[in-house]
C-alpha cells in the first residue's frame, strides 16, 4: 500500500460528505400544462394561466409596422434562430402589452408551429425584477422557448434593481439562456425617471459617465419599438375593427360620432380608449363581448 492510497480515500470520503450536505438541485418545473405562466419568486414557482387575456393580432390596428417587427423577431426566436430582447416604449394605451400577448398567441398557435421548441410566455411583475436570475436558472434546462414579459417596467428614486436586469440582459457571468427572450413595455424610452438621470448628472464627479451608466440599461435591448399617439383616422379604424369583430350592429355615422365624443370626453385617442368605447357601446346594446381586450 502506498501513502497516496489512504489520502485518495480520504479525499473521496470528504467529497461524498460534501455532496450529502449540498442542497439538492431544484427540479425543472413542468411547463407542459399551459402556454403562459406567472412567476412567483417567493415560492420559486410558475402559476399556469388557463386563458391569456389578449385580443387577436388582426384587431390591433394602426400599428402595422410595429406589429410586423415584433412578430418577425418572435418567429425567428421560436424557430431556433437568433433574435433580440425587445423594449416597447411610448404613448399610454397604444397596445404595447396587447401586442406582446397577441404576438405570442399568434406564434405559439398551430398555424405557426415552432421548430425550436414550443413557445411559452412568462410574466414577471415589475417589483420582482431582482428575482430574474432565479427565474432564468429554472427555465434554462427546460425543453421549451420562453418570452419573459414585464409590463410597465420603469425605475424610480433609489431603486437599484435595474442592475439585476442589466446583468441578465448581457453582463452576467452566465448570461441570458439561449432559450429565453425578454420583452418589456414602458412609457419611458430609457426606463428611468428623468429626475434620476438629472440627479446622477448633478451629483457625480464625472456626470457623463453616471448618465451613461443609467441610459445603458435600455441600450441592452436590441430591439426598440416606439409607440406614438394615434391619429383620428387610426383611432376610428380601431373602433370600426372592434365593432365588426364583435358584431355590434350600429350605423357607421352613429359609431363615428359616438367614438369621437368618447375620445373628446377622455381627452385622448388610443387603442385603450377605443376598446373602452366599444365596451360601453356593447353594454348599451345588450351585447356580450367574447374577450376582455
Amino acid at each position: 500500500m502506498t501513502i497516496q492510497e489512504p489520502v485518495t480515500g480520504l479525499i473521496e470520503r470528504i467529497a461524498r460528505a460534501l455532496e450529502r450536505l449540498a442542497p439538492p438541485k431544484a427540479p425543472t418545473p413542468d411547463f407542459a400544462p399551459a402556454s403562459a405562466f406567472i412567476w412567483h419568486p417567493e415560492s420559486g414557482s410558475f402559476q399556469p394561466v388557463a386563458e391569456v387575456n389578449r385580443v387577436p393580432l388582426p384587431l390591433l390596428k394602426g400599428i402595422d409596422r410595429l406589429r410586423d417587427t415584433l412578430l418577425a423577431n418572435t418567429e425567428r426566436f421560436a424557430s431556433g434562430f437568433p433574435a433580440n430582447n425587445a423594449l416597447l416604449w411610448g404613448a399610454r394605451g397604444m397596445g404595447k402589452s396587447s401586442l406582446v400577448k397577441a404576438v405570442h398567441g399568434e406564434v405559439s398557435g398551430g398555424s405557426r408551429a415552432s421548430s425550436g421548441g414550443e413557445l411559452k410566455l412568462v410574466e414577471i411583475h415589475r417589483e420582482d425584477i431582482e428575482s430574474l436570475p432565479a427565474l432564468m436558472g429554472l427555465v434554462r434546462e427546460a425543453p421549451f422557448r420562453f418570452i419573459v414579459f414585464c409590463d410597465d417596467l420603469s425605475f424610480d428614486g433609489d431603486d437599484t434593481s435595474y442592475k439585476s436586469l442589466k446583468a441578465v440582459l448581457e453582463g452576467g457571468i452566465e448570461g441570458r439562456p439561449a432559450n429565453v427572450l425578454l420583452y418589456a413595455t414602458s412609457n419611458r424610452r430609457h426606463l428611468l425617471a428623468r429626475e434620476m438621470v438629472d440627479n446622477e448628472r448633478s451629483t457625480a464627479i464625472t456626470p457623463s459617465e453616471a448618465v451613461e451608466e443609467k441610459v445603458s440599461l435600455s441600450d441592452r435591448f436590441g430591439l426598440w419599438i416606439g409607440f406614438h399617439n394615434c391619429s383620428q383616422d387610426d383611432y376610428l379604424e380601431m373602433v370600426r375593427a372592434y365593432a365588426k369583430h364583435y358584431g355590434l350592429e350600429v350605423h357607421d355615422e352613429q359609431l363615428i360620432q359616438g367614438a369621437l365624443a368618447w375620445a373628446i370626453a377622455r381627452g385622448s385617442r388610443s387603442g385603450r380608449v377605443a376598446w373602452q368605447f366599444i365596451q360601453d357601446l356593447a353594454g348599451r346594446l345588450g351585447k356580450q363581448l367574447d374577450g376582455n381586450g
